[in-house]
């Protein structure tokens, strides 16, 4: 007869319910085994055949079964020195799904909850479903979706086997009903509000969702405000409470935000205290606090910053620089003591890199200027940085600095990147009442196969202007950094629908090099070789029948190319300072054609505010020939459309001898544009600079080699539009009228254009 020697509840060790006298065991036998393997059973044991049985073994062997957790009951029995292991396993989980969850996807849902261990096939723990339903009402919370409800179902199957559904009753998403902030006295209530990305919603909050109370986005608000208050002389702002409140329906949220502002203080002197290499006057020139004016914590920062980095280009990757104060509340007077400590130079020992899985490790290293077993530069360290970062592969590049073990003199650089999607596919298109709808099409590769090389094709299939291009660029065609880039083209001008009209056929390739001369300045050369055909057909201008006169139907050219170009823009895709310049020359040399064209563009960016940006553009073009020959007529410069003055069809502006004679618009040597936009954020979008409205202002000239360039032949427009970095690329939305028009213009009143990654 068996002996119950010891019985568990889950979760409970009990000790034998009849102690038994030590005994030697003769063999170990289980039962109540479906799935679980046998040997799994007798790995965990802690007693062996041969072991004197001792009823704190049985304890420990019971403890070491459940905690294997595929188990909901365990018992030991004992009958003639054999120990039997009754065993009664937990169900196995065949399947887990969820109903009424429209906010996540299933399959995002299932994969988290694969990561906690629950999933098919994995045992049935009813923990780890009390767990997983707590985690989706805080996934909904964050959201604030506080209203959802999650009710588990388990469901038993045949073959002890459980189906687990999870069943969501979302509700709708909780709206910040006010935003209160009690105490201000120093500025409006309104003003302060203005601040937070956090608001009462608006007509575009399906969009922004601004109106979603997050925690984090408050703290982040909270943030702004203490330094809206900080920069502006009050030092001793605090942010007392802040309540949220939510409605008993759990559809509204109320936040009230209690403050101190304090006194305002001004800074009443500066003094620097510490070790400064002997370079006092140079460290006075970074400091950006000025006596006499409120103390700016943000120039405090930016002026404590700008010392740790300045003896950081001298090798200390470790000094220390502090603001202290000395607060004179009786006359609202604060003191500002610099404390600099350089602490020990340093030089690196390796440069390690992370994140570049598809980009090979060449192509990051060779934009580094900060070089291994070399002193530590921190001017060269950012500088290899910002490199890194325009290069355009990359959404974050990240670089610091971490102390090597038992060599105090020495640090590793570890550059981590995320890698971004760097191809490409635009898509552009114009609609006119005349034409009817021209699309562009362009593809390009900028990280071709990780090597940093690019590939690009660009296709118009408009009526008037049929092209392809192919090209590609080597940033590095040498060690040095000279890049080079090969264009090969095909364009066709036919501006008539007629199959017999007249049309404009060049072909042509051409190479340049890029040779950097500064970290923001690079030079272009190149040279090229095209040949143009004109196919006689119908309403053939008298331009084209003059040039054919001249040189032919047919004709070469042989150009020589030479440019410059200079971009110290804070961002590529919503710049809000800095400004691009580039010239760019072409002479031809060899062919049948003589002539010399050149262009200068400048582009300047201003902050107005935190949040508006103004910006102006200009462009002038001149074209002439040379050795006593007429200039190309298919050399001319267009203008009209997206990139010169919008609310024109593209490149359809006429001279004033075109107009004159009733022409259709072949452009001319001389070309002239001047645009000025203002940016800012779209109406209820927040502080969101990736979804801006502008209003602008476009004027721009055609003109003949015989024309002078003439304010009174210009044409002009003016117009609104929306920038949107949309979830597929870049788009830029025109509404245009003329302010400024000639009879005959083709006028065209929506333009946009498109890009998308993948």
């Amino acid at each position: 007869m068996r002996a119950v020697v010891c019985s568990v509840a889950v979760g409970l060790v009990a000790q034998a319910a009849l102690a038994l006298e030590p005994f030697s065991v003769r063999d170990i036998r289980v039962e109540g085994l479906q799935r679980v393997e046998a040997g799994t059973i007798f790995a965990s044991l802690p007693v062996r055949v041969g072991d004197t049985y001792t009823d704190d073994k049985a304890a420990a062997s019971i403890r070491a079964l459940f905690g294997l957790g595929l188990f909901k009951d365990v018992r030991i029995e004992a009958a003639n020195g054999v120990l039997v292991v009754i065993v009664e396993e937990r169900p196995t989980i065949a399947d887990v799904d969820f109903v009424g969850a429209k906010e996540f996807d299933k399959d995002v849902l299932k994969k988290a909850l694969r990561e906690i261990g629950l999933t098919d096939g994995r045992p049935f723990d009813k923990a780890l479903v009390d767990r997983a339903e707590q985690e989706l009402k805080r996934q909904y919370i964050n959201k604030s979706m506080y209203a959802a409800e999650v009710v588990t179902t388990v469901t038993p199957i045949e073959r002890n086997r459980v189906n687990v559904s999870f069943s969501v009753t979302e509700g709708d998403t909780a709206k910040i009903s006010a935003i209160k902030i009690v105490g201000n006295t120093a500025f409006s209530e309104s003003t302060l509000r203005g601040l937070f990305d956090s608001d009462t919603g608006s007509w575009l909050s399906w969009y922004t969702k601004s109106n979603r109370y997050s925690r984090t986005k408050l703290n982040a608000d909270i943030e702004t405000l203490r330094s809206y208050y900080l920069a502006r002389g009050y030092l001793e702002f605090k942010v007392d409470s802040t309540q949220v409140a939510i409605s008993p329906n759990k559809q509204d949220i109320e936040i009230t935000i209690n403050i101190t502002e304090g006194d305002r203080f001004v800074v009443s002197g500066i003094k620097l205290v510490g070790n400064y290499l002997g370079k006092e006057d140079e460290f006075q020139s970074l400091i950006t606090i000025k006596a006499g004016e409120a103390y700016n914590a943000t120039e405090v920062a930016q002026t404590t910053k700008a010392f740790t980095d300045y003896f950081g280009n001298f090798g200390f990757a470790f000094a220390r620089a502090e603001a202290r104060t000395d607060i004179d509340r009786t006359t609202n007077r604060v003191a500002v003591t610099l404390v600099a400590d350089p602490s020990r130079r340093v030089y690196v020992r390796r440069i390690n890199l992370a994140g570049n899985d598809r980009t090979r490790d060449e192509v990051i290293r060779r934009e580094f200027r900060q070089l291994e077993a070399a002193w530590y530069d921190g001017e060269k360290i950012r500088q290899s940085r910002n490199r890194v970062d325009r290069l355009g592969y990359f959404t974050n590049v990240g670089i610091e600095t971490q102390e090597v073990s038992g060599s105090p003199d020495q640090v590793d650089l570890n550059v981590t990147v995320a890698e971004k999607p760097t191809g490409s596919i635009s898509l552009g298109a114009g609609l006119s009442s005349a034409d009817g709808l021209g699309l562009s099409f362009g593809f390009k590769q900028e990280n071709a196969f990780g090597s940093g090389n690019s590939l690009g094709m660009e296709v118009n299939t408009s009526k008037a202007n049929r092209t392809i291009v192919f090209s590609t660029t080597n940033p590095y065609f040498t060690e040095d950094g000279v890049s080079r880039a090969i264009d090969v083209y095909q364009r066709t001008s036919r501006p008539y629908d007629d199959v017999d009209t007249y049309a404009i056929e060049t072909t042509g390739a051409a190479i340049r090099f890029g040779v950097p001369f500064t970290d923001s300045d690079t030079v272009y050369l190149g040279i090229g070789a095209d040949r143009t055909r004109i196919i006689p057909g119908t309403l053939l201008p008298t331009v084209y029948q003059d040039f054919a006169n001249e040189f032919g139907y047919s004709s070469t050219a042989l150009p020589l190319s030479i440019g410059w170009s200079r971009d110290t823009r804070d961002s590529a895709l919503v710049p809000s300072t800095g400004k691009v310049i580039r010239a760019s020359g072409e002479w031809s040399v060899g062919g049948d054609l003589r002539y010399a064209r050149g262009t200068a563009q400048y582009q300047q960016y201003f902050p107005i505010s935190r949040k508006v940006t103004a910006a102006f553009s200009s462009d002038i073009s001149l074209g002439a020939g040379t050795n006593g020959l007429s200039y190309p007529v298919f050399k001319n410069y267009y203008s009209g459309g997206l990139g010169s003055v919008r609310g024109f069809e593209q490149g359809s502006l006429t001279t004033a001898a075109q107009r004159a004679g009733g022409l259709t618009a072949t452009g001319g040597t001389k070309k002239i544009t001047f645009n000025g936009e203002l940016l800012a954020p779209l109406p209820g979008g927040g502080n969101d600079r990736t979804l801006r409205v502008y209003g602008f202002v476009d004027a721009g000239g055609i003109y003949g080699a015989d024309e002078s360039i003439q304010l009174a032949d210009m044409r002009s427009s003016f117009g609104v539009g929306i920038s949107w970095i949309s979830p597929v690329g870049p788009l830029r939305l025109a509404f245009a009228r003329p302010i400024t028009k000639f009879d005959g213009d083709k006028i065209q009143g929506i333009q946009f254009q498109i890009g998308t990654t993948f």
